[in-house]
């Protein structure tokens, strides 16, 4: 059994989304303090977001990102394209994504905290992202109907849920036929312990819930959905705990594009 499938008797539920959405919480409100993991411009760019884009995306948004790669390159989002993000945080990842698809496309960003939500709302109204809507909703369960997106993406986000097979089938129910999913995500090497899969505070740092590379890639391909490339990203924790976690298991980021067959048995 895939080891993802075992973490939801391993874990407590309710714990995990408190101390999940008090961390983004803080993120969303305090992007000034110092994580454990990194945050902002400077992020975004070594990552790999072009300069000239980040340029037209309202700064208050960058200043909260804390995603964990690139995936916009394996994306390749066209004008008028429908897209869905995992998990949107503050919006980076929504304008950015509002800019290519232009306004003959729309972008809604999912997400269950709700001061990110609040903020990447108000960053819509005052920078005029039109074809921008945020709504609260879980990655397990999102509210949107089945074949009707073009591109699901998500950044760093998946990781934190205990149900990551659930969110994949998700994925393929509300993808169109032949649509793609582009993401980064933090993955393994090693099997994580006990020690650290069972600990609230881990999987709320991006730490605890990761689950090594061939299971994740798995997962996507038993929703039904086809690996099509697999890239890494210069993604790098900053706490003493986090670095250690990471040389010893092989904690690592990395960016995935899949694709829903043609055909469509998800609807």
């Amino acid at each position: 059994m895939l080891q993802s499938l075992k973490f939801r008797n391993q874990i407590n539920q309710e714990e995990l989304e408190q101390k999940v959405k008090k961390m983004y919480k803080a993120v969303a409100l305090h992007p000034e303090v110092t994580y454990h993991f990194e945050m902002g411009r400077a992020l975004a760019e070594r990552l790999g977001y072009p300069s000239e884009i980040l340029d037209q995306i309202p700064e208050e948004a960058i200043a909260s990102f804390a995603g964990v790669g690139y995936y916009f390159n394996l994306a390749q989002l066209k004008e008028g394209e429908s897209v869905v993000d995992l998990g949107s945080g503050s919006g980076m990842d929504v304008f950015y994504a509002a800019k290519h698809v232009g306004n003959r496309g729309e972008v809604i960003g999912l997400d269950m905290t709700r001061e990110q939500l609040e903020k990447s709302n108000i960053l819509k109204e005052k920078y005029g992202f039109w074809n921008t809507f945020f709504l609260e909703s879980y990655i397990e369960k999102p509210r949107i109907v089945a074949s009707s997106v073009d591109i699901v993406i998500s950044n760093g986000v998946i990781n934190l849920s205990s149900q990551k097979e659930n969110v994949f089938k998700e994925v393929a129910r509300i993808l169109k036929p032949g649509g793609r999913l582009a993401i980064s995500d933090i993955v393994t090497t090693l099997k994580l312990p006990k020690s650290i899969t069972c600990n609230v505070s881990l999987w709320a740092s991006c730490i605890g819930g990761a689950i090594p590379e061939q299971d994740y890639l798995s997962l996507i391909e038993s929703a039904g959905l086809k690996v099509e490339a697999v890239t890494p990203n210069p993604y790098e924790f900053l706490s003493r705990g986090a670095k250690g976690a990471t040389e010893k298991y092989g904690i690592k980021s990395i960016s995935i594009l899949a694709r829903k067959p043609e055909f469509n048995s998800f609807s």
